[in-house]
This record gives structure tokens, sequence and C-alpha cells, in this order.
């Protein structure tokens, strides 16, 4: 659940953010009932994660949380990807991140009609708690690794994936910063493709 950096990789476009961040509780032909924009990005954020999952720099990074957290690696892994996005100034400053979150929550709350129901019940959380922009708190991790143990079906406790994350810092974020250029140039793509059919 890389919600940040599929937030990032809508570029601006509101019908691609929606897409982009409800894709995950959009099944099947679902998709087909949304106007083409939304389509696109949820055909977007599933190129993003087909990518993700592939790229050497995720599957080093699973490697950390494999002992502590085991098939679930890949989640802690988008994260963990957020987190250094949340800090990459060179993208956008401090400042700059928290207008565009509160941007995307706006966006959001003006296309509540096309949000699935289930996305729909965690925006107002999403928003209260400034999820995206607190990506770049330590803390903000701890809680969303805590929101991830809540909803998987085998595990109980966030604190060994917390831990292995503080102890392996360094390792993870030149995991971050080889695999997120070329995710941003994959997604421009994507979305050039997109809007040429």
């Amino acid at each position: 659940m890389n919600l940040l950096a599929h937030a990032y990789l809508s570029f601006q476009q509101p019908e691609l953010l929606v897409g982009n961040m409800i894709s995950d509780y959009v099944k099947g032909k679902k998709q087909y009932e949304y106007p083409l924009g939304i389509q696109q990005g949820i055909r977007l954020h599933r190129a993003i994660d087909a990518f993700t999952d592939c790229h050497p720099a995720t599957a080093r990074g699973k490697a950390v949380f494999k002992p502590a957290v085991g098939l679930y690696a890949g989640a802690f892994m988008d994260v963990v990807y957020d987190h250094f996005l949340a800090l990459d100034n060179s993208h956008l400053d401090e400042t700059e991140w928290q207008q565009f979150t509160v941007g995307v929550y706006a966006s959001l709350n003006d296309q509540q009609g096309f949000l699935p129901e289930k996305f729909a019940q965690i925006l107002p959380y999403m928003q209260t708690q400034d999820w995206l922009y607190n990506y770049r708190y330590t803390w903000g991790i701890e809680k969303s690794f805590g929101g991830l143990v809540r909803r998987a079906a085998y595990l109980t406790e966030s604190a060994p994936a917390f831990e292995l994350f503080l102890a392996n810092l360094p390792l993870l974020a030149d995991c971050y910063n080889e695999f997120f250029p070329a995710v941003k140039k994959m997604a421009e793509l994507e979305w050039r493709g997109l809007q040429n059919h």
C-alpha cells in the first residue's frame, strides 16, 4: 500500500489520482464502470505494482523484513518506499509535500461519488491523521506497520518489523534511491501510452 507513491505518480491528474488510489478495491470488470481517466489510473496503479514487485531493489528490501513478516514483506517495503519519498527533497520540499498531501485529500473528496465504499470509509482517517504527510516520520511508519499487521491474516505484532526498519535504514534508503527514479520513469511512459489509446 504505497499510497504516497501512487498519489505522486498520478501527475496532478484528478481522475488518474482516483484510479491510482482505489485500484486495490476494484475487482475484475468493475474497472470498466468508471470514466476513462479513472480506468487509466487503475491500470497505471497495477503497472506500478507489477514493476515494484519485480524490481531487484524491492527484493533486497523484502529480504530485510522476511524473517519478521514472511510473505507480507512486500507490503512493508511499500510503506518504506513512501517513507523515503516523503523525505525526498529532489521531488518536493517539506512545505510542498504538505501542500501536495492536502491537495490529494481535497481531490479525492471532490470525487467522492467514484470512491468504492471501503476506500471511502478509510479516507476520513487518512485525512485527519494525515497518513500521506506523516510517512516522513519514523512514528508514522510505526503506525503504518501496525495497520498492516491489523489487516494481515497471519501477523500478530509489528514491533519486530519496525526494529528491522530502524536497524537497516541505510540499506533501505539505497533500495529507494535505486528504485524510485526507475518507477517514476516507467509510470511516465505508461501514462503517455494510456493517453494514446
